[in-house]
């Protein structure tokens, strides 16, 4: 699970509890004005063949945590329940995408928007 919130012009994803150990990560730092999109996916999947563990823990089709090789570049994911899951696309970062489960998504997904509305007015 993966708090999220906003510093100045930076969002925040704090890792919580076992999570900062299987994703070898306990927080990620993204300025706003790297951040391109921010969404739910009902289609996302964490089936075995999708993506290469990198660094942290992935038990295809349950649990992905760390840093993976997706298509096009590196992604970071702390993902148990796809439900609460969240996917921010990223520019001008390490990682491409972020996917992480959140405990309101809705909600985060609203901050996060409205942030990047201020940050690019």
């Amino acid at each position: 699970m993966v708090d999220v919130s906003i510093d100045g012009d930076t969002a925040v994803f704090e890792l919580q509890n076992l999570h900062t150990l299987w994703a070898l990560r306990s927080r990620l730092e993204i300025p706003l004005q790297h951040i391109a999109n921010v969404h739910a996916d009902p289609e996302l999947t964490m089936g075995l063949f999708e993506r290469l563990k990198v660094a942290g823990a992935y038990f295809p089709g349950v649990f992905a945590a760390g840093t993976f090789w997706e298509e096009g570049g590196l992604a970071f994911w702390d993902v148990h329940d796809r439900g609460h899951a969240i996917v921010v696309e990223l520019k001008d970062e390490t990682y491409k995408r972020l996917v992480v489960e959140v405990p309101n998504p809705a909600d985060t997904i609203d901050l996060l928007q409205r942030h990047l509305k201020l940050a690019r007015a």
